[in-house]
Order: structure tokens, then sequence, then C-alpha cells
């Protein structure tokens, strides 16, 4: 009998699996968006001091970002070699003109998923937490659907739900 419920098992366990390419699209998407994460987030700092009048430099970056100085140094080397930011002897790091698109994007991509989750009731704090890492992995229909939400309404249909 035991043998039988786990031949049973592992035939709706197959029957829940998607075919092989389906599976591994949402795996390569996660992976596009962790390579991408870390470089949206440099040149969004580094755009956000220079903003305020401040030099970018590689001190201030590790601070903000609560990483080493040499952490910092080797991905302003890929960003450099990318041609997302220009690094200065003795001076800050300037954002050439690839980088602006790229610095404005993710704050914008922050403020629609950190202002839906205040919509579904996060807290404050937690939905600024929970914002900078999902706005970098949240695909663009996703983030559209959200936008779409709150534009029409979304806080205001949640504040008509019943509390749990």
């Amino acid at each position: 009998m035991e043998q039988v419920r786990g031949v049973e098992r592992k035939k709706n366990r197959q029957k829940a699996l998607l075919d092989m390419a389906t599976h591994s699209e949402g795996f390569r998407a996660n992976r596009a968006a962790r390579q991408k994460v870390l470089v949206e987030d440099y040149v969004e700092l580094i755009s956000d001091l220079l903003s305020e009048g401040q030099e970018a430099r590689q001190v201030d970056i590790a601070g903000r970002l609560g990483v080493s100085q040499p952490t910092v140094a080797k991905m302003l080397a890929r960003l450099s070699a990318e041609g997302l930011v220009t690094q200065k002897p003795y001076r800050g790091v300037v954002v050439p003109a690839v980088g602006p698109a790229l610095a404005k994007k993710a704050p914008h991509r922050h403020g629609i998923v950190e202002a839906f989750g205040l919509a579904v009731g996060i807290i404050g704090e937690n939905a600024r937490i929970d914002a900078e890492g999902i706005e970098h992995y949240v695909g663009e229909e996703t983030l559209t659907v959200f936008e779409k939400a709150l534009n029409k309404g979304l806080v205001n249909f949640m504040k008509t739900l019943p509390e749990t």
C-alpha cells in the first residue's frame, strides 16, 4: 500500500511540472535581473549623489551601499568598461549620457512598487525596503499592472475590505 501511494505522489508531482522551456524561463529571467541589480543600484546612487551637488567618491558609495571600497572599485571598473560611468583620477565618478536614463528608470520602478506595497497594506518602512529589491525583478507587464491598479483606485478599494 505504501509503495502505491509513493507512485501516486510521484505521478502527481510530475503532472505539476511545466514543460522544460516554460519552467526554465522564470529562472533565466531571475538570473538576468540579478545581473542588472547591482549595476542599477550603483548608477542610481551615483546619479543621486551628483544631483545633490555631491561628488560620487568611492568612499561615499561604499558607505551608502554598505560594502568595502575595493568592492566599489571593482564595480566602478565594470561600469566604466560598459560606458555607464566615467571615473576621473583623484575625483569622483560621473554618469555619462548612457547612465542617466538607467538612473531615472530605477527610481520610477521603485516608486510604483513601493506605492503598490503601501496600497495593499504593507507598513511604510517595509514597503520601501521590499521595493528596493523587487523593483529590479518585477517584469514590465507586472509593473504596468501595478501602476494601472494604483491609477484606478487600488488604495480606495483596499480601504473597503474588511480587516482580517
